[in-house]
This record gives structure tokens, sequence and C-alpha cells, in this order.
């Protein structure tokens, strides 16, 4: 009980629920004014314009926002006029749904909020089709109202800002904090577990795209913010957190540790891996805990669990190493101690966070020039060669738009042969469920169904036990407001309400609240079918023929990165932000290729086509992007060597490798540059670098000099890392070599 009023608690201060409000004020304020003023007839207009321009308000920079609403505004104010002045006119009206439906529809090339503007454009066609306006005047006033409404809507829009202009970015911060502490325990699940590894895996992938999603949206919301007027105080504890959030997950994925290793070193000893597994249980809990307290404003919690557990994972150590004996254990211990060094600054970096959100002062030493934070924002391209490019049958978005506007004439054409009662009702199913992807509309299609079901089910209930239409109109409100906070994060309760909150309306109107019911649950049916068929059909775009453009970039990428990684080994100092960059492209292209494996699992089995062998190519790409951030990490986080003749020999291979790869998948060839004789050499000599450093280290415990000093670590830990991490990558990368050749001569990529 206690968890669900703290669920309760932490929805009802949301941003979602505060969006929901928004709306509700909206809607509410025209409607009460226009009835007291004696102008109501004009309400209905204004509130479709409210409603209408909703969508274009997310997250993100007030710039992009208030554009993104102005757009909305125009446009659906000029496709409600196109529609009505065309509805006399069937042959001119059919031109015109084609027309408006591909059109609008690929907008959203231009990215996620532009796809949101083109929801609202799609959604004021369908919407024009129930409203009744004959004369040009008529019209004309009509969506002059509906301007009206959008300019209201972003005005409340901009108060609200103005009362809560930190909420958005307070929810982007506890969603991302909330993520990264179930990933640190899924990843703890991963230590010692063998069964149901494969699975915990994809679960990972699911986990990790996410991730990089919010830290987008943040990167949008705080940097732009930044560098367009500097920052507040509150501002800057903001983007410390954001920070600290970022390098928290870097460190996670830094330590994709080889599994089959930890396995072999610790067979018969696992019980040693248990603290540092209980410690990132703990970790992630925490996190989890500090996420939920953005929200809720309350006290930090006591750290002493987290010392506790962080002291007995050092414990651990040294017990592992009484216990198995050195020589035996060095390997060991060290995986344990390279492991204690990453816990330990992954708890700084939740401790900064602890300090950051009980506004202690000087917090964080994390500093970021403006002309180098600008560099970390992702730009969406807005030229009209971006929509030129994707008019072909090769582009995903081109293939959806031309689908939704087959299914939403035959939508149009098949109520009105057959004089179904509000046909629009089967257009808003088929635009709210189509996606383009088979697996998401199949999902979607399941969700709004089952909603609309339960939200009939629920509305019948209420019809028998009351025809009070002011209980109607207070369900009806207070559904709407519930369904717009619901919609991101439970389609399906969002749909039971928005069936409620429309069945209630319609009963305002028509007294026999059975027979709106019953259209409803129908017409939904038929919409969801029309969306399913459809994408299934007409111009499929299976995510299998889409992968081969995603993973050329993940090749790429990684490439990149491992090079930057090289330079920064070379010089910490100069090529740290050219490092940070890399990470973050690289970062988002594995986050892109998990995205991309993850739709490929919601599409049909048929359809599935080597999917063991993508399965594998994702993996290496996802371990290979671990085992270079890994080396990174050492390198900003130690005082290390200089550089190896042979480290770079072996960077330049594993770098060769992954253009083979590359050029693989591209049918095209490159010549191998470094002989086998030379890879091998240069591995040798890193192992033998370690193995000497650990020959010396066994004869001063001989001569009973046990001690072992803080520098002599340093250089055992670095030479054992950069040793295997180095063959690891080596063989990652001609695994990578070899799924890919076979993945290429597949030919399911073309």
């Amino acid at each position: 009980m206690r968890e669900k009023l703290k669920q309760l608690e932490l929805f009802l201060k949301s941003s979602n629920f505060d969006r929901g409000i928004r709306l509700g004020v909206a809607i509410a304020v025209p409607f009460a004014l226009l009835y007291f003023l004696g102008y109501f007839k004009y309400a209905p207009a204004i509130v479709v314009g409210t409603f209408l321009n909703t969508p274009g308000d997310i997250p993100g920079s007030i710039k992009r926002k208030v554009n993104a609403i102005l757009i909305s505004i125009l446009l659906t104010i000029v496709i409600t006029a196109i529609i009505l002045f065309s509805k006399p006119f069937l042959p001119l009206l059919l031109i015109v749904l084609v027309i408006i439906s591909f059109v609008v529809s690929l907008i959203s090339v231009y990215g996620f909020r532009a796809s949101l503007v083109s929801f609202s454009g799609l959604l004021a066609m369908v919407i024009a089709f129930a409203v009744q306006k004959e004369s040009t005047q008529e019209i004309l006033v009509y969506v002059s109202l509906m301007g009206i409404g959008g300019l209201w809507y972003l005005v409340v829009s901009l108060i609200f800002q103005k009362l809560t202009p930190k909420k958005d970015q307070n929810q982007l911060l506890s969603d991302t904090l909330l993520l990264i502490g179930e990933y640190l325990k899924l990843r703890a699940k991963l230590l010692t577990k063998k069964a149901k590894r494969d699975e915990r895996m994809k679960q990972t992938f699911l986990l990790q795209n996410q991730i990089n999603e919010k830290h987008e949206t943040l990167r949008e919301t705080l940097l732009t913010a930044r560098k367009r007027s500097g920052r507040s105080r509150y501002e800057e504890k903001q983007l410390l957190i954001f920070v600290s959030s970022i390098k928290i997950f870097e460190l996670i994925e830094a330590k994709h540790l080889d599994y089959k290793m930890i396995d072999e070193i610790f067979g018969k000893h696992k019980e040693f891996l248990e603290a540092s597994k209980r410690l990132n249980k703990i970790m992630g809990n925490h996190l989890v805990l500090l996420s939920e307290l953005l929200i809720q404003n309350d006290k930090i919690p006591n750290k002493e669990i987290l010392l506790n557990a962080l002291s007995k994972a050092n414990k651990s150590i040294t017990n592992y190493i009484t216990t198995v004996k050195l020589p035996e254990a060095r390997e060991g211990a060290l995986v344990l101690k390279n492991l204690y060094d990453y816990q330990e600054q992954l708890l700084e970096e939740i401790r900064i966070i602890r300090r950051l959100m009980a506004n202690v002062q000087d917090a964080s030493k994390v500093s970021l020039k403006r002309e180098d934070s600008s560099q970390f924002l992702t730009l969406q391209e807005y030229r009209l060669n971006v929509l030129i490019q994707n008019f072909s049958l090769n582009s995903t978005m081109f293939r959806h738009s031309f689908r939704l506007t087959v299914a939403i004439l035959f939508g149009y054409l098949l109520g009105f042969l057959f004089d179904i009662q509000n046909t629009y009702w089967i257009l808003l199913t088929i635009i709210v469920i189509m996606r383009p992807s088979y697996g998401l509309t199949k999902e979607r299609s399941k969700d709004r169904i089952i909603g609309t079901l339960i939200g009939a089910i629920i509305a019948v209930g209420i019809v028998l036990l009351t025809q009070n239409v002011i209980v109607y109109s207070v369900l009806a409100f207070i559904s709407l407001i519930l369904a717009f906070s619901l919609i991101q994060q439970n389609y399906k309760s969002a749909a039971a309400l928005i069936t409620i909150s429309i069945i209630f309306v319609y009963s305002l109107m028509n007294p026999n609240a059975f027979e709106v019911i019953q259209y409803r649950v129908i017409d939904t049916f038929i919409g969801a079918t029309i969306a399913l068929v459809a994408n299934y059909l007409i111009l499929p775009s299976w995510e299998v023929n889409n992968l081969k453009k995603i993973l050329l970039n993940a090749l790429k990428m990684n490439k990149k990165y491992l090079l930057a990684t090289q330079e920064l080994y070379q010089d910490t100092t100069k090529n740290k932000l050219s490092y940070n960059l890399a990470r973050k492209d690289a970062f988002l292209a594995i986050s892109n290729l998990n995205a991309s494996f993850q739709r490929i699992t919601q599409e049909p089995k048929s359809k599935q086509k080597e999917f063991q062998l993508i399965y594998e190519i994702v993996t290496l790409n996802q371990t290979m992007i671990s085992a270079i951030a890994s080396i990174g990490n050492f390198i900003i986080n130690h005082k290390t060597t200089q550089a190896s003749k042979e480290f770079n020999t072996l960077t330049y291979t594993i770098s060769n490798t992954l253009q083979r790869s590359f050029d693989s998948l591209e049918h095209t060839q490159i010549e191998e540059k470094i002989k086998n004789e030379t890879v091998e050499e240069a591995e040798d000599k890193l192992f033998g670098k370690y193995q000497q450093l650990s020959n010396l280290r066994d004869e001063n415990i001989k001569k009973g000099n046990t001690e072992l000093d803080t520098k002599t670590l340093h250089s055992l830990q670095e030479a054992y890392l950069i040793s295997n991490h180095m063959s690891w990558l080596k063989s990652l990368s001609e695994s990578l070599k070899k799924a890919t050749e076979r993945y290429s001569s597949s030919n399911i990529s073309d």
C-alpha cells in the first residue's frame, strides 16, 4: 500500500501529469469563459485548436517547442480549411485526402519533434471530417478560432513553463537515473549467473537505447539553454547531475566483462564475486531512490549502506588472495581490483549526485566550456534536401507514408461505401496506431483494442449506474487529462481513458450511450485491422532490410572511437575532448543498432532472417565498444605509461579488421596492411610486459617484500588490462569480421 501511494505521488508530481493539467486548463478556461460571456458556440472550435496543437509540447529547448507549435497551428488551420472546402466534392476530397496524408506524414523525416507536428496535421485532417461547416464564412471563422485555440495553448504552455521551469528537466533526470539504476542491477546479475545470460544481454540492449534517448533530450534541453543565456545555479546543478549520469552510464558500459574468462578464473570461487555483485545492486537501488527524490524533494538517504558494501568488496580481494594464494591468485585479484576501482568511481559519481541534490557547495569540479558543450549537441537538419532524399522506395519513411496513405484512403472509402457512422473514428485509429515498423504497429494495435474494450466496459458500468450529464462531463474531462498524462508511459491505459472520455462527450449529444460505445469499439477494431494488414502487405519495411546502414555506422563509429582512445593514450590532456566526442558518437551508434535489433525481435518469425547471426553481430559490437571504453576509462583515471609501439600496432590491426568488416558489407575490399607475424609479436610483447612485472613481484614476495606499493599495483593493473583487452579486442574484431562476411554473403541486407 505504501509503495502504491509513493507511485501515485510520483505520478501526480511528474511532468507527464503536468502536461495533462496544461491541456485541462487550456480546454476548461475557454469553455467556462465563453459560456459566461454568452459566446459558447465558439468554444468547440477554440478547444479543437487547443487540442490539436498539444503534441508538439514536449521536453526540449523552448525555442524549438515554440517553433513546433507555431508550425503546427499553421498546418492544422490550412489542412482543416482544405478538407472543409473539399468535402462537398467527393473526387476532389479523395485527391486532397491522398496528398495531405502522404505529404504531412513524410514531414516525420525531420526527427521526433517533426513527427509530432506531422501527427497534429493528420489529426486535424481526421477531425475535420467530424466538423459540419458549409459556407465560406463559417469555415473561415472556424479555422480562425482554431488558430486562436492553438495560440492560447502556446500561452498556457509558456505560463506553466514559467511557473515550473525545471519540471521537465527534473523528470528527464529522474527517468534517466531510474533507467541507469535498473541497468546497473541487471549487469550485477550477469556477473555470476550463467543461466539466462543471453536473455539478460538482450534486455541490456533495450535499456541502453532508452538511456541514450534520455541523454540526447537532456543534451538539447540543458546545453541549448546554457548556450543561449548562460545558466542559473539551479541549472548548473541539473547540468552536473546530467554529467554524472553520463559518467555512471559510461562506467557501466566500460565494465562489460569477458564473462567466459570470469567463469574460467572464478570457476570454483564465485563466492568472491558476491560482494561486487551486491555492491552493484545496492548502487542500482540507490540510483532508483535518488530518481524518486528528484521528484519528491525528500531527504537524501543515509550513505552508510553504500560505504559498507564498498568496504566488503575491497575485503573480498584480500580474502581471495588469502584463500587461493599467490601467484595463482594474481589474475583473479587483478580482475577484482579493476572491478573494485570501477565500482569506487561509480560510487564517487553517485555521491556527487547526492551532494548536488543536497545543495552542497562545490559538489562537483566538472566544468564545460560553451564552445565545447555545443559540440555534444546532435543537430537536426531541416533543409529541403532531406525531404527530397527520402522520395525513394529505399526510404523507410517514404514507404510508411505511402502505406499510411493507402490505409487512410481505404478506411475512408470503406466507411463511405458501407455508410459507417463516425468513419473518422476508423481514420483516427489508423493514424494513431500505424508506425514505420510492423512490430510497433502490432503492439499498439493490441494495446489500442484492449484499452478500448476496457474503456467501453467501464463506460457501460457507469452508464448503467447513472445518466447524469454533469457526471458524464466531469468524467470526460478527468479521463482526457489522465489519458494525455499516460499516453507516453502506458498506451493501453491511455486508450482506455480516451475511450471513456470520447464516449461521455458523445453521450452529451446522443442520449443513447450504448450505441456510442458499440460504434466506438467496432470502428477501433476496423481501424486497427486495416493498420496491421497495411503494415504487413503494402511496401512492408522489415527492419532486417534496414539493418545494413545502421550496422555500417556502428562499425565506423567503433573504429573512430578506438583511434580516439589511442590518441588519448598518447596525450590525455590534449585529446580528451575529441575522445569524449568520439565516445558519444559511438554510444549513439550502438544505441541505434540495439534499437534496430529490438525492432527485429518484434517482427514475425518468418521475417527474422539470420536472427542468431544478427544477434551475434550486435553483441560483438556492444562488447567491442565496452572493451574500448574500459581502456579509455583506465587511461583517464590513472597515471599511465607512454603508449607502446606494440599497443599502436594492435590498435592499427583492430582498426584495419573493423574496416574490413565495413568493406565486406559494402562489397569493397582493402588490402591487409600488417603482417600476422608483426601482430603476434606485438601481442606477445604486451603480455610479456605483464609477465615480467608479475615475475618481479613474485621475486619480491619470496624475499619477504609482501607490501605492494601503489605505483607497482597501477603498473600491474595497466599491463594486465592493456594486454588482456587488446588481445580481447583483436579476437572480437576477427569474430566480427567473420560474422559480417557471413551476413554479407547471405544477401539479406540487399
